[in-house]
Protein backbone atom coordinates (compact mmCIF):
# COMPACT_ATOMS: atom_id res chain seq x y z
CA UNK A 1 0.00 0.00 0.00
CA UNK A 2 2.54 2.43 0.51
CA UNK A 3 4.70 1.82 -2.53
CA UNK A 4 0.55 2.76 -3.95
CA UNK A 5 0.72 5.93 -2.37
CA UNK A 6 4.10 6.77 -2.79
CA UNK A 7 5.28 5.90 -6.35
CA UNK A 8 1.87 6.20 -8.16
CA UNK A 9 3.26 4.80 -11.54
CA UNK A 10 1.99 1.11 -12.16
CA UNK A 11 5.25 0.08 -14.54
CA UNK A 12 7.60 1.37 -11.63
CA UNK A 13 6.01 -0.53 -9.16
CA UNK A 14 5.82 -3.68 -11.02
CA UNK A 15 9.80 -3.28 -12.10
CA UNK A 16 11.03 -2.83 -8.47
CA UNK A 17 8.08 -5.58 -6.92
CA UNK A 18 9.52 -8.05 -9.55
CA UNK A 19 13.22 -7.50 -9.22
CA UNK A 20 12.90 -7.81 -5.47
CA UNK A 21 10.18 -10.67 -5.21
CA UNK A 22 12.68 -12.85 -7.61
CA UNK A 23 15.42 -12.14 -5.17
CA UNK A 24 17.46 -8.63 -6.99
CA UNK A 25 18.95 -6.24 -4.99
CA UNK A 26 16.36 -3.49 -3.70
CA UNK A 27 18.29 -1.02 -5.64
CA UNK A 28 18.55 -2.42 -8.43
CA UNK A 29 14.48 -2.81 -8.33
CA UNK A 30 15.01 0.86 -7.41
CA UNK A 31 16.80 2.10 -10.52
CA UNK A 32 15.02 0.30 -12.36
CA UNK A 33 11.82 2.04 -11.63
CA UNK A 34 13.53 5.10 -11.71
CA UNK A 35 14.08 4.86 -15.13
CA UNK A 36 10.63 3.45 -16.02
CA UNK A 37 9.23 6.66 -14.61
CA UNK A 38 11.56 8.97 -16.02
CA UNK A 39 9.01 9.16 -18.83
CA UNK A 40 6.58 10.98 -16.45
CA UNK A 41 9.37 13.97 -15.60
CA UNK A 42 8.95 14.49 -19.75
CA UNK A 43 5.37 14.47 -19.43
CA UNK A 44 5.70 17.16 -16.54
CA UNK A 45 7.30 19.61 -19.04
CA UNK A 46 4.48 19.17 -21.78
CA UNK A 47 1.97 19.77 -18.86
CA UNK A 48 3.55 22.37 -17.03
CA UNK A 49 2.03 25.32 -19.38
CA UNK A 50 -1.33 23.68 -19.38
CA UNK A 51 -1.64 22.90 -15.87
CA UNK A 52 0.18 26.20 -14.08
CA UNK A 53 0.19 25.11 -10.96
CA UNK A 54 2.56 26.14 -7.64
CA UNK A 55 3.13 25.13 -3.90
CA UNK A 56 1.09 22.20 -2.55
CA UNK A 57 -1.08 21.70 -5.82
CA UNK A 58 2.41 21.77 -7.94
CA UNK A 59 3.40 18.70 -5.92
CA UNK A 60 0.25 17.31 -6.24
CA UNK A 61 -0.14 17.55 -10.23
CA UNK A 62 3.89 16.00 -10.06
CA UNK A 63 2.34 13.31 -8.68
CA UNK A 64 -0.55 12.71 -11.09
CA UNK A 65 1.56 12.62 -13.98
CA UNK A 66 1.07 9.50 -15.81
CA UNK A 67 0.60 8.32 -18.85
CA UNK A 68 -2.93 8.46 -18.70
CA UNK A 69 -3.65 11.71 -16.87
CA UNK A 70 -1.13 13.54 -19.51
CA UNK A 71 -3.02 11.56 -22.61
CA UNK A 72 -6.41 12.64 -21.47
CA UNK A 73 -5.14 16.74 -20.68
CA UNK A 74 -3.27 16.87 -24.04
CA UNK A 75 -6.29 15.31 -26.15
CA UNK A 76 -8.95 18.03 -24.77
CA UNK A 77 -9.72 21.10 -27.81
CA UNK A 78 -9.15 23.69 -24.90
CA UNK A 79 -7.33 24.38 -21.91
CA UNK A 80 -10.18 24.55 -18.96
CA UNK A 81 -11.14 21.08 -20.40
CA UNK A 82 -7.46 19.65 -20.57
CA UNK A 83 -7.18 20.82 -16.96
CA UNK A 84 -10.20 19.25 -15.92
CA UNK A 85 -8.84 15.93 -17.97
CA UNK A 86 -5.95 15.79 -15.68
CA UNK A 87 -7.39 16.72 -12.34
CA UNK A 88 -10.35 14.18 -12.93
CA UNK A 89 -8.27 11.29 -14.64
CA UNK A 90 -5.30 11.22 -11.65
CA UNK A 91 -7.76 11.66 -8.86
CA UNK A 92 -9.76 8.79 -10.03
CA UNK A 93 -7.15 6.68 -10.62
CA UNK A 94 -5.32 7.18 -7.97
CA UNK A 95 -8.42 6.31 -5.70
CA UNK A 96 -9.07 3.34 -7.49
CA UNK A 97 -5.44 1.90 -7.99
CA UNK A 98 -5.13 2.56 -3.92
CA UNK A 99 -8.05 0.89 -3.36
CA UNK A 100 -7.31 -2.08 -6.15
CA UNK A 101 -4.52 -2.94 -3.85
CA UNK A 102 -6.70 -2.66 -0.82
CA UNK A 103 -8.13 -5.56 -2.16
CA UNK A 104 -5.83 -6.85 -3.38
CA UNK A 105 -3.49 -7.31 -0.15
CA UNK A 106 -6.90 -8.48 1.98
CA UNK A 107 -7.89 -10.51 -1.15
CA UNK A 108 -4.11 -12.20 -1.25
CA UNK A 109 -4.46 -14.43 1.98
CA UNK A 110 -7.45 -16.46 -0.10
CA UNK A 111 -4.71 -17.17 -2.71
CA UNK A 112 -2.79 -21.08 -2.47
CA UNK A 113 0.77 -20.05 -2.29
CA UNK A 114 0.64 -16.65 -4.29
CA UNK A 115 4.38 -17.18 -4.63
CA UNK A 116 4.28 -20.04 -6.96
CA UNK A 117 2.24 -17.74 -9.14
CA UNK A 118 4.96 -14.65 -9.10
CA UNK A 119 4.72 -11.79 -10.98
CA UNK A 120 4.21 -13.41 -14.63
CA UNK A 121 0.58 -14.06 -13.62
CA UNK A 122 -0.03 -10.24 -12.94
CA UNK A 123 1.03 -9.23 -16.25
CA UNK A 124 -1.07 -10.61 -18.20
CA UNK A 125 -4.01 -10.66 -16.18
CA UNK A 126 -3.71 -6.44 -15.46
CA UNK A 127 -3.21 -6.05 -19.69
CA UNK A 128 -6.80 -8.15 -20.45
CA UNK A 129 -8.35 -5.99 -17.58
CA UNK A 130 -6.50 -2.78 -19.45
CA UNK A 131 -7.81 -4.05 -23.20
CA UNK A 132 -11.15 -6.35 -22.31
CA UNK A 133 -13.04 -2.70 -23.43
CA UNK A 134 -11.25 -1.99 -26.88
CA UNK A 135 -11.73 -5.63 -27.55
CA UNK A 136 -13.70 -6.27 -30.57
CA UNK A 137 -14.10 -9.19 -32.65
CA UNK A 138 -12.80 -12.52 -32.54
CA UNK A 139 -9.01 -12.01 -32.75
CA UNK A 140 -8.02 -10.20 -30.34
CA UNK A 141 -9.66 -12.30 -27.69
CA UNK A 142 -8.54 -15.52 -28.97
CA UNK A 143 -4.99 -13.53 -28.72
CA UNK A 144 -5.47 -12.03 -24.94
CA UNK A 145 -6.47 -15.80 -23.90
CA UNK A 146 -3.58 -17.32 -25.82
CA UNK A 147 -1.55 -15.20 -23.97
CA UNK A 148 -2.68 -15.54 -20.88
CA UNK A 149 -3.18 -19.32 -21.04
CA UNK A 150 0.03 -19.55 -22.09
CA UNK A 151 1.78 -17.85 -19.13
CA UNK A 152 -0.27 -19.28 -16.61
CA UNK A 153 0.58 -22.65 -18.18
CA UNK A 154 4.15 -22.13 -18.23
CA UNK A 155 4.37 -19.73 -14.94
CA UNK A 156 4.83 -22.86 -12.03
CA UNK A 157 7.18 -24.77 -15.07
CA UNK A 158 10.17 -21.87 -15.89
CA UNK A 159 12.17 -19.57 -14.58
CA UNK A 160 10.41 -15.62 -14.11
CA UNK A 161 10.35 -13.85 -16.81
CA UNK A 162 10.09 -16.36 -19.53
CA UNK A 163 6.58 -17.25 -19.18
CA UNK A 164 5.83 -13.93 -20.24
CA UNK A 165 8.43 -13.84 -23.42
CA UNK A 166 6.98 -17.17 -23.86
CA UNK A 167 3.32 -15.64 -24.14
CA UNK A 168 4.37 -12.69 -26.56
CA UNK A 169 6.18 -15.34 -28.83
CA UNK A 170 2.81 -17.29 -29.14
CA UNK A 171 0.60 -14.39 -29.89
CA UNK A 172 2.89 -13.45 -32.35
CA UNK A 173 3.20 -17.19 -34.14
CA UNK A 174 -1.00 -16.86 -33.97
CA UNK A 175 -1.01 -13.51 -35.86
CA UNK A 176 1.41 -14.68 -38.57
CA UNK A 177 -1.16 -17.99 -39.24
CA UNK A 178 -3.72 -15.54 -39.34
CA UNK A 179 -1.80 -13.30 -41.81
CA UNK A 180 -1.30 -15.74 -43.82
CA UNK A 181 -4.89 -17.54 -43.81
CA UNK A 182 -6.29 -14.08 -44.15
CA UNK A 183 -4.24 -13.02 -47.08
CA UNK A 184 -5.37 -13.74 -50.95
CA UNK A 185 -3.15 -17.07 -52.15
CA UNK A 186 -1.86 -16.35 -55.86
CA UNK A 187 -4.18 -17.76 -58.07
CA UNK A 188 -7.25 -16.24 -56.15
CA UNK A 189 -5.78 -12.97 -56.93
CA UNK A 190 -5.82 -13.88 -60.85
Amino acid sequence: MALSLLMFTGASQFAIAGVIGSGGAPLAGAVVAVLLGGRNALYGLRLASLLRVRGARKALAAHLVIDETTAMAVVREDERAGRLGFWATGFALFVMWGLGNLLGALGAQVLPEPEVLGMDVAAPAAFLALLAPRMRGGTPWAAAVLASGTALIATPLLPAGVPVLLAGAAVAVLALFLRRAAAPSAEESR
